[in-house]
């Protein structure tokens, strides 16, 4: 007999908006939302991202750099598209202008980079100048090095914490459980179902928490070895440094993604820690909500047929007789 497999790669992921989940598979993504009225709304579209059709994007440890950005940039969009039904001044609609749309896209470059900048400024420049404040009491560069490596998490644990104080932002955290919730369903060979999906683990190691905090590792790793006395130029490397930071750290988060050996789990152990804070518990309407993101952009019936031989269409047949059958030893 066939072993079972415990779980199996299924290539999509995804995000958490406004009262909505966003899910991503290949090109195309899918955009559900609970509206104020109860119903649920499924944008679905197609995303090619920056240097689409390059090879560029295919090289390891280069490719993580481009993808890190196409992330942000539909982030933001997927984020500005749920916001609008909370709008009352603005209704989505897909018959906007040409003008529109154009404005759109300047806006969504304007708010990536602002993000960028704030990121840099806060988890990158701001541990570095705190940490040069103990350099005389110190005296030892790599005892300093480490110290602005604890700080950056410890900034990055004290931000969550944070904005987690925000209704908003908790309710986010509860649709990041649910989009996790049904990627571990389906990756573990269930039914896509509201029940199934309610008993999945809302935590998983290709989460853009675990990618934080592996950026944050590596950057201790690699911010260890500059050794310039010019403070301005000490940041400055460690400001050039982030995209190769990036990169290094999207091919481990694919190696997480990819692999079920006791090196990967322990590599993931921190991200999956920190995941306990930046998702929490869904409700049913939530998981439903993520269910209508990922059935409109993944076919999750024929992928639980092809990896772990599970039938659903036929599983539902044979209970659907089984009932009948019983229906009718009652009657006689």
């Amino acid at each position: 007999m066939a072993r079972k497999k415990r779980s199996c790669y299924s290539g999509i992921g995804g995000q958490a908006v406004l009262e909505g989940v966003m899910m991503k598979n290949g090109e195309n993504y899918a955009v559900a939302v609970r509206k104020p009225d109860g119903e649920i709304e499924v944008e679905l579209e197609n995303y090619q991202g920056i240097l689409h059709g390059s090879r560029i994007k295919e090289i390891p440890f280069i490719r993580g750099i481009f993808n890190f950005v196409d992330s942000l940039i539909l982030g933001n969009k997927c984020l500005t598209f749920s916001a609008s039904f909370y709008d009352e001044d603005e209704v989505p609609s897909k018959k906007n202008g040409a003008s529109k749309e154009n404005a759109e896209k300047i806006m969504m470059g304007v708010v990536t980079v602002i993000s960028l900048v704030l990121a840099i400024g806060i988890f990158v420049v701001l541990p570095y100048y705190i940490s040069s404040l103990f350099e005389s009491f110190l005296r030892n560069h790599s005892l300093v090095a480490i110290l602005e490596g604890g700080l950056r998490i410890l900034i990055f644990i004290l931000y969550v914490l944070a904005i987690s104080l925000m209704k908003d932002i908790r309710r986010l955290f509860r649709y990041h459980g649910a989009e996790h919730k049904c990627i571990n369903c389906i990756e573990r060979g269930r039914a896509l179902t509201v029940k199934n999906a309610m008993h999945s683990s809302r935590l998983h190691k290709r989460c853009g928490t675990s990618f934080i905090f592996f950026v944050l590792f590596i950057s201790i790793i690699l911010f260890f070895f500059i050794r310039v006395e010019n403070p301005f130029e000490r940041v400055i490397l460690r400001i050039l440094l982030m995209p190769v930071v990036a990169g290094i750290s999207y091919e481990l988060i694919r190696l997480a993604g990819r692999s079920d050996n006791i090196f990967v789990k322990i590599l993931s152990a921190p991200g999956m820690l920190i995941q306990r804070l930046t998702t929490k518990e869904p409700d049913e309407d939530m998981v439903e909500v993520a269910i209508a993101s990922v059935e409109a952009v993944f076919d999750w019936k024929a992928y639980l047929r092809e990896n772990f031989g599970y039938d659903v269409d036929a599983m539902n047949e044979i209970n659907e007789v089984k009932e009948v059958q019983d229906w009718q030893v009652e009657d006689d």
